[in-house]
């Protein structure tokens, strides 16, 4: 089901109703503060939302004051084994922290985090990666990966509610696409919190793309997903246009052209493999939502180019365009 509650990371909501929120991450060393800023702009320029940065030395820590400062996006600061560091990124004014209750070294370590958190009035990202299950956990995982996931994430929402915080989105990751659609839909059952959606180590461009486009579609199409990642091996900007390419499918976002072409065949007389890439890459320029065909022939050329914003069909020796039908 739906999250019903909702978080603030900076200005943006998340959960509770919120439109589906697009984020990616940094891949520069967080402490070099003139790459990771050229970074960030770069995805803010994509259409990125919300960005994450690595946070695993006291330099990266020290670095997140001037990247907050100078970032036109809302960070998050990436912890992993180290409470102080979380501390620290809090102290620089990032809007959000992602820690593993699980290995950031125990239950008294969660408490500071949550401590300065409260104060701070930012939310934290809780929950299970495939790649780090407990320990106590493993023996369940081997048996049942999914239920160990949601048994993980469960247990430090526990911690956090003893704690009396819940501004806080859970995630539950695996790179195995069927495991990570059934560990969100049995947490989405069981508890109100925004979720992260992910295929974690999904891949390169083509094949992570198609993995995250079934994995998280599968449950952004049943409303279980209120911000999503995804997660490949190369330029973070990538992340971004495969991620709205998602939502757009679906129909949940808007965010440029959108363009339909056919898959051509023998009938094909404009040589539409061609020109559909040189058309998809000129509508990058064009911010405007709108809906452009391109078609090889007669056969579903008119009716699909026509129900289109803005289409060709080709013909012989002959081209129509259409224009809002």
């Amino acid at each position: 089901m739906p999250s019903s509650v909702g978080i603030l990371v900076g200005n943006g909501a998340i959960g509770g109703g919120a439109p589906v929120v697009v984020q990616s991450m940094t891949m520069t060393p967080t402490r070099d503060v003139e790459a990771t800023t050229a970074q960030i702009a770069a995805l803010a320029s994509a259409g990125c939302e919300v960005v994450r940065c690595a946070v695993p030395k006291l330099e990266d820590a020290e670095a997140l004051k001037r990247i907050v400062r100078l970032s036109p996006l809302p960070v998050i600061a990436d912890i992993h084994f180290n409470a102080s560091l979380a501390l620290k990124a809090i102290e620089a004014g990032v809007a959000a922290v992602r820690i593993n209750p699980g290995n950031i070294g125990g239950p008294d370590k969660v408490e500071l985090v949550v401590k300065a958190a409260k104060q701070a009035r930012i939310p934290l990202r809780i929950g299970a990666n495939s790649g780090s299950l407990p320990k106590h956990l493993e023996e369940l995982a081997q048996a049942d990966q999914a239920v160990a996931l949601v048994e993980a994430a469960l247990e430090e929402v526990e911690l956090l509610e003893r704690l009396d915080f819940r501004d806080f989105k859970i995630s539950v990751k695996s790179s195995h696409v069927p495991t990570m659609i059934r560990a969100y839909r049995m947490l989405a059952d069981k508890v109100p919190y925004p979720l992260h959606l992910g295929v974690t180590e999904a891949g390169t461009p083509f094949s992570g793309s198609i993995k995250s486009a079934v994995g998280m579609g599968a449950l952004l199409v049943d409303g279980i997903g209120d911000t999503i990642r995804v997660s490949l091996t190369a330029d973070p900007v990538k992340e971004i246009e495969a991620a709205f390419e998602i939502l757009k499918a679906l129909g949940l976002r808007e965010r440029g052209p959108v363009m339909i072409s056919c898959p051509s065949c023998g009938r094909d007389n404009v040589g539409v493999e061609n020109l559909a890439v040189v058309v998809e890459e000129r509508l990058k320029a064009y911010p405007e939502a709108f809906e452009v065909a391109v078609m090889g022939c007669a056969v579903n050329g008119p009716g699909e180019a026509g129900d289109a914003d803005f289409g060709i069909a080709g013909g012989r020796d002959v081209g129509f365009l259409y224009a809002h039908g």
